[in-house]
């Protein structure tokens, strides 16, 4: 039986990822410490260890044997890391180098990186492609950009096959909906439950590129088993196409107040065509069906 590594695999995308290799007859190893992860969406057919990938002691023999290893282990919010630039930069940075080091030591196949469109800040040309300079707006989209250079790094001076994901705005079943950094779409279809207004901040035209969870799994797989890739490449994974958060609350739908801007870019779109013509991945979830099934989990 193949092992596969998911740190951060009790999260949002990370327990998804863990299904689906457990689907395909993997031994799963899931390394967690909760602090953004949840025990009850780990895959009661993986291994669960809650471990801090801050701890580089504690994760060196978790990766013992394994083939891949899936990264998604992160502090994932911009404003949170506007506000705890250390604790996050020990998180994203320190603890990403760790789990690079404990993938080498133990000459794993392949680290799939979840990397981030973050990265990308404000560019003055859409769509996002591969090749613009990185121009982060937060520390975490900097970690994330960091993370994906020590993934080239190693991938050049340690000969461990590497590749980052950067992903768009992913949303779907299980995305987090609760706390001040909940996912736009989450923390929408909660205000809705509840009864209250949906709250978008500054005028609503930022746009952004929503890519549903089971797109973001396959393209990780697809990364992953590929025998062509690992060299260290970032691959843009988005739908390709963006709307305008006051369209997102339209088609939610409910009453609507707007509250004051935040830092952040303005628009997102990828061009997924690499993606295409390296992984043959290619969107197939719309929108509008992942809202249809967000609405019938979140009964509104």
């Amino acid at each position: 039986m193949k092992k596969a590594i998911v740190t951060g695999g009790a999260g949002f995308i990370g327990s998804h990822i863990t299904d689906e290799l457990v689907e395909r007859g993997y031994e799963v190893h899931v390394i967690d410490n909760l602090s953004g992860g949840k025990r009850e969406r780990v895959n009661p057919k993986a291994v669960f260890h809650e471990v801090d990938i801050r701890k580089s002691e504690e994760l060196t023999p978790i990766f013992e044997g394994a083939q891949y290893v899936f990264h998604l282990a992160a502090l994932p919010r911009v404003q949170y890391s506007i506000e705890n630039p250390e604790e996050t930069n020990e998180v994203n940075i320190s603890g990403t180098l760790n789990v690079l080091h404990a993938a080498s030591k133990a000459g794993v196949k392949k680290v799939v990186y979840s990397a981030s469109s973050s990265a990308y800040g404000d560019q003055d040309i859409m769509p996002l492609i591969e090749t613009m300079p990185a121009n982060p707006k937060s520390p975490y989209g900097l970690h994330k950009y960091v993370g994906e250079l020590y993934c080239k790094l190693f991938s050049e001076v340690y000969n461990l096959p590497t590749v980052s994901l950067r992903y768009f705005n992913v949303y779907g079943p299980r995305l987090d909906p609760d706390g001040a950094y909940a996912l736009v779409i989450g923390k929408f279809f909660k205000q809705r439950q509840e009864g209250n207004p949906i709250t978008i901040t500054g005028d609503g035209t930022q746009t952004r590129d929503f890519t549903h969870v089971r797109d973001v799994v396959n393209a990780n797989m697809l990364a992953a088993e590929s025998e062509t890739i690992g060299k260290g490449e970032m691959v843009n994974i988005g739908a390709g196409k963006n709307l305008s958060i006051n369209e997102v609350a339209e088609i939610i739908g409910g009453p609507v107040e707007h509250i004051a801007p935040r830092l952040e870019p303005h628009d997102t779109l990828a061009d997924n065509s690499l993606a295409k013509k390296l992984l043959g991945w290619e969107p197939k979830v719309s929108f509008e069906e992942g809202i249809d099934e967000l609405k019938k989990l979140f009964g509104v």
